[in-house]
């Protein structure tokens, strides 16, 4: 018999998964400004104020790798969907269009909507 994965170690492995992802995203990005020497345009806003949000929004997905394996079944499932839309919404909402960053966002798309679609199928049986 097939040893079944237990869903909360999915669900965080597939955060981790997300968060390499963006990590890589930001690195592209910097490296393909170093090489074009450009600057990163016009940030809205105080840029402090910018890079606190910005220090909140991503530790969305990256609590999300912890809290997948404690959270209890009743709050885990929504924690779960609500991060993952969220986060669907950051990725797409903040990138650029640059070749690498389509890519790189595109899969987190892909992850992010499996993490969304597993918590909402999720039952309380495999829980146990």
């Amino acid at each position: 018999m097939k040893d079944k994965i237990d869903i909360r170690v999915k669900l965080s492995t597939l955060w981790i998964v997300v968060m390499i992802n963006m990590i890589f995203a930001d690195i592209f990005t910097i490296m393909v400004e170093l090489v074009n020497r450009d600057t990163l345009g016009e940030m809205p806003g105080d840029v402090k104020m910018v890079m606190a949000v910005a220090a909140i929004v991503t530790n969305v997905p990256i609590l999300m790798i912890y809290l997948s394996r404690i959270l209890p079944y009743k709050s885990n499932r929504p924690a779960n969907m609500i991060a993952g839309i969220f986060t669907i919404i950051y990725v797409t909402g903040g990138g650029s269009l640059t070749p690498h960053y389509l890519i790189v966002a595109g899969i987190e798309v892909v992850i992010l909507l499996i993490i969304v679609v597993k918590s909402w199928k999720w039952t309380i049986v495999e829980n146990k």
